[in-house]
């Protein structure tokens, strides 16, 4: 941390609101010139601003998950292509520091002197409806990270302004409705070059050196914080673990964390966690940072900035190969959308036992997310019928209730911020209707403060479409505490005409035919306290 004299604190506010302004209006950009409606109604996107050494100095109020893992991206950006005045980087590796492959991260250099070096870096992070692979998409389960869609290491898409054609025109080829696709890798571009047009105003008016000199103090401030949180904790050393839904056969996956307060600030071992191989719940390391990172900005003051100051008194210690650290060529879909979740539970519930009343119980803990495509040959629907398309979503849950009250119903929760797709959207770009879509009243865990309520969606299929789901929670509800009841698990169902409703695993993947029902129930969250009996 930096020693000296201690920068003046309002100006400091006020390049904390600066840096996370200019990220602001690169959302929302991208939100307005997106194409699809995952991105534009959704807002399934992230940015952010760093330094010259990939640093996050300043985000926007978007994706926990995405957040805290795109300075891994950045990162491998910066080391592999040596990005000149007007360039972009795409990628989307997860080995590279990337999340999941339909997660496209770019990466922009903003150049404030005539140096070979940027200064800063502009970036953002979309999750795009397909990015290709064996099923529409691409989230549905696979036996490694080839059959998950298109892997990109960082590549120069774009060129001393200009995209190269060869570049995209490959990507493309590759992806489902490239047109799609197109538009949205645009307005990705656009939200960068608008970053990079607000840092510019900001060091013609502030200068480049106020530029650089206020990143830090920002992040020394955000170290600052953390360090006395970390001062705040009891000495000792917390432990907390939680399971996954298993593939077939297997026994549950454990997430297992020790949290200790160490000499040098804050140490969490994730050592002991279990491998699971032939699973899409694999989540690579950056997604174990982003939920750490997540985890102690909660617990931060509502003041603090977020960015990389928070985890310098931080030591993460993960193990190769276990569910928490893939390795290639493991699938990891799942992991970015689901282990991102039940790593905040474990963490929250070490914390929890560190600090007591402050931490809620468990949240719905599953992103619950739908995904379908076609046209398919199903007898009924012929190809060419209507131009390719796929969809994405993910559907909210119950909140875990707290000593401060109920939880909230309805909800996304932890890792993930995005939006519900509107239900006249929905039917006018995508052959299915929305049969119900409500509160599942009840679902919360029983308590002197009740878990939030879960979601109920029932869709019906106006076309054949090649649909998959990928949840948690259908086993185990979310977790109540002391002694309250813990949230309704979650709960997926199909039903084709005439037939009765059957049940679909926590990862399905599945051709329907017109007419066909789907339902999804997903997870209340978790009790507090248990309830005092009438008199």
């Amino acid at each position: 941390m930096a020693r000296g004299r201690k920068p003046d604190g309002v100006r400091l506010d006020v390049f904390h609101h600066l840096f996370a302004a200019v990220a602001e209006e690169m959302g929302a950009t991208l939100q307005r010139s997106s194409f699809s409606p995952n991105i534009r109604e959704r807002r399934d996107f992230s940015c952010a601003l760093f330094d010259a050494e990939a640093r996050m100095i300043g985000q926007a109020s978007h994706l926990p998950v995405h957040l805290g893992s795109t300075p891994m991206s950045v990162a491998a950006a910066i080391e592999r292509v040596d990005m000149r005045p007007g360039d972009a980087v795409l990628l989307n590796d997860p080995f590279a520091g990337g999340t999941h492959l339909p997660d496209l991260t770019l990466v922009s250099p903003v150049f404030l002197s005539k140096g070979r070096r940027p200064d800063f870096y502009c970036a953002n992070r979309a999750h795009h409806a397909d990015v290709g692979g064996a099923v529409p998409g691409s989230m549905a389960p696979a036996i490694d990270i080839h059959g998950e869609g298109l892997r990109i290491p960082p590549i120069r898409i774009a060129r001393g302004g200009e995209i190269d054609r060869a570049v995209l025109d490959l990507l493309l080829a590759n992806m489902r409705v490239p047109r799609e696709r197109e538009g949205d890798l645009h307005a990705q571009w656009s939200a960068n070059r608008i970053g990079e047009r607000r840092l510019r105003a900001m060091a013609k008016e502030y200068g480049r050196p106020e530029l650089n000199a206020r990143a830090n103090d920002l992040m020394d401030w955000t170290e600052r914080l953390t360090r006395e949180l970390i001062a705040s904790l009891p000495a000792g050393s917390w432990s907390f673990e939680d399971v996954l839904e298993p593939e077939p056969g297997a026994q549950p996956p454990r997430i297992a964390v020790r949290l200790t307060k160490t000499a040098a600030g804050l140490e969490f071992d994730f050592t002991e966690t279990d491998a699971c191989p032939g699973s899409s719940l694999n989540a690579v390391r950056a997604v174990t940072v982003s939920a750490v990172l997540y985890v102690l900005r909660l617990l931060l003051p509502a003041f603090a900035p977020t960015n990389a100051g928070i985890l310098r008194p931080v030591t993460i210690r993960t193990r190769a190969g276990t569910l928490v650290d893939a390795v290639y060529p493991s699938s990891v879909a799942a992991g970015n959308v689901e282990t991102s979740q039940r790593l905040v539970d474990v963490l929250l519930g070490a914390f929890g036992r560190a600090l007591g009343g402050r931490v809620p119980a468990a949240s719905a803990g599953t992103m619950s997310n739908l995904t379908f495509g076609g046209p398919v040959h199903d007898g009924q629907s012929a190809q060419g019928e209507r131009p390719p398309y796929t969809y994405y979503e993910t559907i909210g849950g119950g909140a875990g209730a707290s000593a401060a009250g109920d939880g909230a119903h309805a909800l996304q929760t932890h890792m993930t911020n995005t939006r519900n797709t509107p239900i006249e959207e929905f039917e006018l770009a995508y052959p299915a209707r929305v049969a119900a879509y409500t509160v599942r009243r009840g679902s919360g865990g029983a308590g002197a403060h009740r878990g939030g309520d879960g979601i109920t969606k029932r869709l019906v299929f106006l076309e054949g479409a090649h649909v998959s789901f990928t949840g948690e929670r259908q086993t185990r509800g979310p977790w109540g505490l002391r002694g309250a009841g813990d949230g309704a698990t979650g709960r997926v169902r199909i039903r084709v005409p005439r037939e009765r409703w059957r049940a679909l695993r926590a990862r399905a993947s599945t051709t329907v035919e017109r007419g066909t029902e789907l339902e999804i129930e997903t997870p209340g969250g978790g009790g507090y306290r248990r309830a005092r009996r009438a008199k």
